[in-house]
This record gives structure tokens, sequence and C-alpha cells, in this order.
């Protein structure tokens, strides 16, 4: 593998060797009450949503870690003649790539200043969910 594909797996699915990211498994807070992982999803999903500023009002968006290898983002509204309009992006790192799948079916590998944003948001999701959701350092997995 390439150093770029190298970094790029690792900021968007996070060191895989067991250090500062185990702490991902359980909110230390909550420990008490078990949570289901659609719950931690929905916890994370909410700070993903805020990456890209405000929701439009009527809008709802999600934006998370399904696994290792799977970045979901997901966009609901109504259009102006109040139909529901859905969006749902998936990205799959793979070892050519990330690969962005779409309705339609639209396939593509993310290049240029999109997989830099993706990249962007994946750092700032990791940084923001392990503050929030499970108030540890990202950096060191330290509890804060």
């Amino acid at each position: 593998m390439t150093t770029l594909f190298q970094k790029t797996i690792k900021l968007l699915v996070g060191d895989t060797s067991p250090q500062p990211l185990d702490f991902l498994k359980m909110p230390t807070n909550r420990q008490a009450k078990q949570l289901t992982e659609r719950q931690l999803i929905n916890l994370e999903s909410e700070i993903g949503a805020r990456l890209f500023g405000e929701v439009p009002k009527g809008h709802r968006r999600e934006f998370f870690c399904l696994d290792e290898r799977t970045w979901i983002w997901h966009e609901e509204w109504l259009d102006e003649h109040k139909k529901l309009q859905v969006m749902t992006t998936r990205y799959e790192v793979q070892e050519k790539g990330v690969l962005k799948v779409q309705p339609g079916p639209r396939y593509t590998y993310l290049e240029g200043e999109e997989l830099n944003n993706l990249l962007m948001a994946t750092r700032l999701y990791y940084e923001q969910v392990a503050r929030e959701v499970y108030h540890r350092d990202p950096a060191t997995g330290q509890k804060i």
C-alpha cells in the first residue's frame, strides 16, 4: 500500500493497533447503563450532523462511522411540493481508495478536494465523538 493510502485509511478508520482508539467501545459516563450499538451510533451521528454547519430547518442529517471501513452520510427533507427527499451516501474504504456509493447506482472513487473534505470530516468526527460521547482525549485516549 502507498503511504498516502495508508494515511487515508488511518484517518478514516483510525489506528487499528490496540491503543488509544480502544476507548471507543463504551462511554465511561454511562457504564451502568449498557448502550446498544444503535444508541451509540445515534449519539455519534448527532455530532457528525453538526460537522458540516447548521442543519437547515426541516432537514434531518446524519453522518457516522458504521464500521471500521464504512461511513454514512444521510439527509432527508421536504421539497417545495412537500415530497420527502432522501439522499444516502456510503463511503467504503477499500484497498484502491475510498469508494463513494450513491443511489442510481453511482459508484466513484474519491479524489482531490472531495477526498480531502472527507478526511477532514472524519478527523473532526473522531475528535468530537471522543470528547463529547466518550469523554476521552482523542490523541491519548485518556479520560478528560
